[in-house]
């Protein structure tokens, strides 16, 4: 059986007691189900970058050639190989 959640008066109990409480006592996570939320987006923060001219036309012709924004291009590529590098030092 397992133990019941308490209601909790804030967020910050609620915060307290997931910090200190095993949560496979709580809940039965073999029942879990996983959950789609379409319409969230994934906070960003605006950075300043500099390149060089040149590699910023390159990008730029690369990006025509997909018909996509070169900003969206770039953040692909980044995107693309972080999780290259991730799976290098994991193996």
């Amino acid at each position: 059986m397992k133990k019941k959640i308490p209601n909790f008066k804030s967020e910050d109990k609620e915060r307290e007691y997931w910090a200190k409480q095993d949560s496979t006592d709580v809940l039965d996570w073999k029942k879990a189900k996983k959950v789609v939320l379409p319409n969230l987006k994934p906070s960003i923060k605006t950075i300043s970058l500099r390149l060089p001219e040149s590699m910023l036309e390159e990008l730029k012709l690369l990006a025509n050639k997909r018909d996509v924004p070169y900003q969206s291009l770039l953040k692909i590529f980044l995107s693309e190989r972080i999780e290259d590098e991730l799976h290098m030092t994991k193996a």
